[in-house]
């Protein structure tokens, strides 16, 4: 594993029997064939049963200290958008830090950072990130299962679905 994050979030997965199959990250094992579609290799892919599965990028990562936000740098994030929409297969980051003990996770599918982050440049490196709300994340606790991720994910806000629920259609 490449950093505590990862660990923890295996422990994690662990912990609730999700089954998941940890991408290695040598150089060796990275196809040379997907370099030409401009990717990235995530961390974990998580198979969940009768759905299918999901890949999953940790990022051991703190908030920025003045806003209740995580910047998020937008090569990587264009990167996995290549991965997601080439290969037609779901992209999410989960992150967490020591700050939180690594018993929170805050979990954004990659689709929702590049429609509500903002997009900037950064001050201290000079590299373009997205800013994104923590408001944006699916907060999961250490106790939480992977059902409050798709519980959460699942709820589509009204103007997604173009009409009030108590709505009826005329057809």
């Amino acid at each position: 594993m490449d950093n505590n994050a990862e660990f923890e979030f295996k422990k994690w997965l662990d912990m609730h029997n999700i089954p998941y199959w940890y991408i290695h990250q040598d150089i060796d094992t990275f196809s040379s064939g997907l370099k030409k579609y401009f990717t990235k290799r995530p961390d974990f892919f998580l198979l969940i049963p009768n759905f299918g599965f999901i890949l999953i990028d940790i990022k051991d990562k703190k908030s920025a200290e003045k806003y209740e936000k995580f910047f998020i740098d937008s090569d990587e994030v264009e990167k996995y958008l290549n991965l997601q929409r080439i290969f037609n297969l779901q992209m999410w980051f989960v992150l967490s830090n020591e700050d939180y003990h690594y018993k929170t996770w805050f979990w954004i599918p990659m689709s929702k950072i590049a429609k509500t982050g903002l997009f900037f440049q950064s001050k201290d490196k000079g590299n373009m990130c997205y800013s994104i709300p923590i408001s944006e994340f699916i907060q999961v606790s250490y106790d939480d299962s992977l059902e409050r991720v798709f519980t959460k994910f699942l709820i589509l806000p009204q103007e997604i679905l173009g009409f009030q629920a108590n709505e009826w259609i005329a057809v």
